[in-house]
């Protein structure tokens, strides 16, 4: 874990709740896909955890919706600096992935999928995508992870776009060797439950200190407790207990 300050570069909507902003500063303590920064907001006590879309040598990008008063916040910032505590969380393990890895993301869970989808074709890994969203105007990224050279599914719920339904009713469609996912608890249940083959689910936890100190986002697994922010948010499909 690094705390350094990064400058804003941009701060651009991608549709009517959700942000795409680029920082730079010294990136160096992010060296997994599925890790998460914290980041300092003035005028409140708690930081506000978002996962890591990207890394291009100092420049950082998040993706985040506007949920609370932080994330407002954050949403109106143009230019100045932001202190931040980088390298944070486990991430995925791509030793994993196989030759056909599958990546399912449901909202605001589709932006560490990125990273780890240029990763993952990086090591020519045959790479699919499943971003599952409520309705047309909220889907993101579909055309960045095509650009990577991703096979891509869309769902939503309402059918206005792609198939309609949730991300498991695309999981016909695929042939994988391994599912990294990440999304609402309801979706990470369901994926953990359609699925035959092992994966990976990052979870999404209210949090206090991010690094592990504070234990406030323990929860329990097969193997005993973990903490999401520090042994998780990734934990493997074996050790889950819902």
């Amino acid at each position: 874990m690094k705390q350094g300050i990064f400058k804003i570069l941009s701060n651009t909507p991608l549709n009517a709740s959700v942000y795409k902003m680029v920082l730079s500063g010294d990136t160096s303590a992010i060296t997994n896909p599925g890790q998460f920064v914290n980041i300092k907001i003035d005028g409140l006590f708690l930081r506000r955890p978002i996962s890591v879309n990207d890394v291009d040598g100092d420049k950082l990008t998040i993706i985040y919706k506007v949920v609370g008063k932080g994330t407002e916040i954050m949403s109106t910032l143009t230019d100045g600096v932001l202190d931040v505590l980088t390298g944070l969380g486990n991430g995925y393990d791509l030793s994993l992935a196989g030759d056909r890895p599958l990546l399912i993301g449901g909202g605001v869970g589709v932006p560490p999928l990125y990273m780890l989808a240029k990763k993952l074709i990086a090591k020519n890994k045959q790479v699919t995508v499943i971003l599952g969203f409520n309705t047309k105007d909220e889907i993101f990224y579909e055309d960045e992870f095509k650009a990577l050279g991703a096979k891509v599914f869309v769902t939503t719920v309402d059918g206005s776009y792609g198939i309609k339904g949730f991300v498991t009713d695309a999981l016909k469609d695929t042939d994988c060797t391994y599912f990294y996912t990440c999304g609402p608890e309801p979706m990470l249940k369901a994926v953990y439950n359609a699925t035959t083959i092992d994966g990976e689910c990052s979870f999404e936890e209210r949090m206090g200190c991010g690094f592990g100190a504070c234990m406030g986002c323990s929860c329990k697994t097969k193997y005993g407790n973990k903490r999401i922010c520090k042994d998780g948010p990734v934990l493997k499909k074996g050790e889950i207990i819902w």
